[in-house]
């Protein structure tokens, strides 16, 4: 089969005015960027009744290094709704250059299921995620400045200050740093560090705020650190927000590319799931909701971090309604690789493996199944899968009364995933969806963890340090009881023990740190060796990634 950048070659995108035309949005509200790509000037969002569209979400099973395809999955069902005539559009994550550079590559699909233009997206695209950066290292310059001209014990404690700075890359060295070194025209020494983008807080708040005015008072809450009489300091007290809002202005507006068979997507935000709540913004899913029948949207990474934080933070929201159903994307080799079998084996025949494997799969169908909602396991078909693997899987989810699926997009395009939009079609027809929180706001922090900690991961018991239960306690006196928490924790296990597969069991959640973020509006809780700035692996996608003599982005993918 030919690489994706030559499948993509093969295909002229259409203008972007005429997929503007297909869904109903007509030239005026938009901006053009080049002849392939627009940003959307937004009429206002509507409230969720008046949506005329049914989000289906897809999730997967615990990622592997072997790869499910959730992204390309996305795109294949948005493909094939539109081939069996329905009005459909997918929205999606906006790419980060750490993951593209680092361990993942390229996040726009693959095969003949695939965004364009792909580089463009994956590189820069429209620079909302440098805007993300900006605003966020404008309020981290705020703060020292503060801290220059007040002293070390002004308005903020310069011990207790909690905002970091940011860098769309991965790069380990500089999880902690020093500054302010040098003599007193340098600012006060004090050690802090720095996160990647996606798991900034200001990168929450682009994809949960409804409008500008929201944005900016959404920036203002953002909690900055402590006084000396320990009480919390806000940006809005530093004079920062209007400032970070300002420079967030262009990318508050949503992104408009295609697919390769030229169904509209929607492309905006883009926070990681194990570090932060893993969605795209509110704000396209609802300009996609109110011009589309159907709209495809995914989570990060497994059910256990993306879908949660989907239902209990962004749903909660009240600007984005549950999904009419979802999609469990599995693949043959992701159950073999959690059933035991190595990567360099998972081409070879084992249908032991992956009933052994099955386990972590029907973890996700249980977890999907506490929300109640209507589901489908498309099972994510690579060339090496056997008839009999295949027959396999399909007789573990019958097994457990679950709707399955084979999606060959990768290979087909839409063609390939009618099969699954059928399956999608009759879930949302047919089965009861009767959407339902997994815990209550009124609970205390500490009771949500300990509920999606052994009713989501499967543990038997949460553990943390004495400072870190005070640390949690005190953010609940501090008047953020009522928020959901965002759970950060490693993506490759349901556990928090990376090297945990399959389906752990009886085992505890260790809880690390806590953190507030007020602006976005949840209580960010650490778990195990989880880090906010992931750094580059032995053999990063970098090292592949080249441009030749006419300007074309060759190795990215």
């Amino acid at each position: 089969m030919d690489s994706d950048r030559e499948i993509a070659q093969r295909v002229k995108p259409k203008p972007i005015l005429e997929i503007a035309e297909k869904i109903g949005i007509p030239p005026q509200n938009l901006e053009i960027y080049g002849n392939n790509k627009a940003k959307i000037i937004p009429p206002g969002i509507q409230s969720s009744k008046n949506s005329i569209g049914k989000l289906i979400m897809v999730t997967a099973m615990s990622p592997t290094p072997a790869g499910e395809g959730k992204t390309t999955t996305s795109i294949g069902l948005a493909d094939a709704l539109n081939r069996t005539g329905r009005k459909a559009v997918a929205a999606l994550r906006e790419p980060s250059l750490g993951p593209v550079f680092g361990m993942k590559g390229g996040a726009t699909g693959g095969g003949y299921a695939q965004i364009v233009p792909s580089e463009e997206i994956n590189l820069h695209f429209t620079g909302d995620i440098h805007a993300v950066t900006s605003a966020h290292n404008l309020l981290a310059a705020m703060v020292d400045n503060r801290l220059h001209f007040d002293g070390a014990c002004g308005l903020l404690d310069c011990r207790r200050i909690s905002w970091k700075r940011v860098i769309d890359m991965d790069d380990r060295v500089l999880r902690d740093v020093v500054v302010g070194i040098g003599g007193p025209l340098r600012g006060i020494a004090r050690e802090t560090g720095f996160d990647i983008t996606a798991a900034s807080e200001v990168m929450a708040i682009l994809c949960l705020a409804t409008d500008m005015k929201d944005l900016k008072e959404r920036c203002g809450n953002i909690m900055i650190g402590y006084s000396p009489e320990k009480e919390p300091v806000f940006a809005r007290d530093i004079k920062a927000h209007g400032a970070m809002a300002a420079l967030l202005k262009e990318a508050m507006k949503p992104n408009l590319v295609q697919t390769l068979e030229g169904t509209p997507v929607f492309i905006h935000g883009g926070p990681f799931a194990n570090i932060a709540h893993g969605t795209n913004s509110v704000i396209s899913t609802r300009l996609a909701l109110n011009h589309a029948d159907f709209v495809v949207t995914e989570t990060g990474f497994g059910s256990d971090l993306g879908s949660e934080k989907f239902f209990d933070i962004v749903v909660r929201t009240g600007h984005v309604p549950p999904p009419a159903a979802c999609v469990l994307v599995a693949t043959i080799r992701a159950l073999k690789y959690h059933g035991g079998v190595p990567r360099d084996q998972l081409k070879e025949e084992n249908i032991e493996a992956i009933e052994q494997g099955f386990e972590n799969l029907q973890k996700h169908i249980e977890n999907l199944r506490l929300f109640d909602v209507p589901f489908v396991v498309a099972l994510n078909q690579f060339p090496t899968d056997t008839d009999p693997e295949i027959d396999t899987v399909r007789r573990l989810c019958r097994k457990e009364n679950a709707r399955v699926a084979l999606s060959e997009v990768f290979s087909k395009g839409g063609e390939g995933g009618e099969e699954l939009a059928k399956e999608v079609i009759q879930a949302i027809n047919e089965d009861e969806n009767n959407f339902n929180y997994i815990y209550p706001l009124g609970m205390s922090l500490l009771e949500k963890i300990e509920i999606i900690a052994k009713n989501i991961y499967g543990a038997s018991s949460v553990a943390m340090e004495g400072k870190i239960k005070r640390k949690i306690l005190r953010i609940e006196k501090e008047g953020f009881r009522d928020l959901p928490v965002c759970i950060a924790k490693t993506q490759y296990s349901l556990s928090g023990d990376d090297e945990a597969l399959g389906r752990p069991r009886d085992f505890t959640l260790i809880v690390t740190d806590a953190s507030i973020s007020s602006g976005a509006g949840f209580v960010v809780i650490y778990c195990g060796d989880i880090m906010t700035m992931p750094g580059l692996p032995k053999s990063p996608a970098a090292e592949r990634i080249d441009i030749n003599d006419e300007g074309e982005i060759i190795g990215l993918s």
